[in-house]
C-alpha cells in the first residue's frame, strides 16, 4: 500500500455541474506529492492513439463488447444474448462522439470497468497510477444478498469508475416520495416538494459531493477498503439520499476523527498504514 505518484480524473461525463478544476485543487490539498491531471473522455484518450482506419476497427470492438455488458434482466445474472445490428450501431455512434449519453441503459458495473482497464496504457497500469474515470453511464452490481442487480454510483479499482447519473439515480429517494409517486402524482411535481432532500441532474452540489466519492476510490487504491461506518464521514457508503447530502454536504467537519487523521498524512512522510 502506497500513495499513488498520479491521479488521474477522465472526465467522461461531460456533466456541466460537475467541476473537475474544483475537484483536482481538492485533491491537491490532500496529496501534496502526487501529480494530479485531468484528461479528456477515456474513450477519446485511447482512440487517440490509432489513425483514422484502425480507429473504426477499434470503435466496433468497443460497441460490440458494450452491447454485450447491457443488464437485461434485474434478476438474471449475467444474461447471454446476442445483441441486434441496432444495438452495436446505437454503442458506436455514441462511442465515436465524445459526450453522448447512453439514455437508459443499464451496464454491469464491474464489466465495465473491465472493459475501460484495458483502455489504459501499459505503462500506466502499475499502483504508482490511480484512475479515476467519470461517467454519465448508469450501472448497476448484482446482490448475492436479493439476488438483483442494484444501480450504483461507483465501483472500485483499476480503475475506478463515478456515474454522474448513479447519483441521481442509484441512492434511494425519501420514502415520502415513492408513497407520493404510488398516488400517480407526476414526477416533477414530486421532485419540487422534494427540492433539496436529494441530488439531480445537473445539481449545483455536485462537485462538492463527487470529491467525497473521489476519495473513496483513492481510499480503495491505496488500502483496498474505501468506507467508514461513521455517518457524518465522506467515505460513508450511502445507499439512501439523504445519508449521501448527510455525508458529503452536512457537517462542520468533513471526516471522522480516524479518516481526518489519516488523511492529514498523506501528503507527508509520515504516512502509517498502522492507521488503516
Amino acid at each position: 500500500m502506497r500513495i499513488p505518484s498520479f491521479i488521474y480524473l477522465y472526465d467522461s461525463g461531460k456533466t456541466e455541474s460537475l467541476n473537475l478544476n474544483e475537484i483536482s485543487q481538492y485533491l491537491k490539498n490532500i496529496f501534496k506529492k502526487s501529480k494530479i491531471q485531468i484528461r479528456d473522455d477515456i474513450i477519446t484518450c485511447y482512440l487517440s492513439n490509432f489513425f483514422f482506419k484502425e480507429r473504426e476497427k477499434v470503435i466496433d470492438n468497443l460497441a460490440n463488447q458494450m452491447t454485450k455488458i447491457k443488464v437485461r434482466e434485474i434478476e438474471i445474472k449475467n444474461t447471454v444474448f446476442e445483441p441486434l445490428q441496432g444495438e452495436i450501431e446505437y454503442e458506436k455512434k455514441r462511442l465515436s462522439e465524445s459526450g453522448n449519453k447512453s439514455f437508459g441503459i443499464l451496464y454491469d458495473g464491474f464489466e465495465l470497468m473491465t472493459i475501460l482497464s484495458k483502455l489504459i496504457a501499459k505503462e500506466e497500469s502499475d499502483f504508482s497510477y490511480c484512475h479515476i474515470v467519470f461517467t454519465n453511464q448508469l450501472f448497476s452490481t448484482w446482490d448475492e444478498g436479493d439476488l438483483r442487480y442494484h444501480a450504483r454510483v461507483s465501483v472500485y479499482g483499476f480503475p475506478s469508475v463515478i456515474s454522474t447519473t448513479g447519483i441521481v439515480e442509484a441512492p434511494a429517494k425519501p420514502r415520502e416520495f415513492y408513497l407520493k409517486k404510488q398516488l400517480w402524482i407526476d414526477i416533477y411535481t414530486l421532485k419540487e416538494e422534494f427540492r433539496g432532500r436529494f441530488i439531480d441532474y445537473d445539481d449545483l452540489r455536485m462537485t462538492e459531493v463527487m470529491k467525497g466519492y473521489v476519495l473513496q476510490a483513492i481510499f480503495y487504491h491505496i488500502t483496498g477498503n474505501p468506507f467508514c461506518k461513521d455517518k457524518n464521514c465522506r467515505l460513508y457508503n450511502a445507499h439512501w439520499q439523504e445519508e449521501v447530502i448527510q455525508a458529503q454536504l452536512n457537517k462542520n467537519s468533513e471526516y471522522c476523527k480516524k479518516h481526518q487523521k489519516i488523511i492529514k498524512q498523506f501528503g507527508t512522510e509520515n504516512f502509517k498504514n498502522e492507521y488503516i
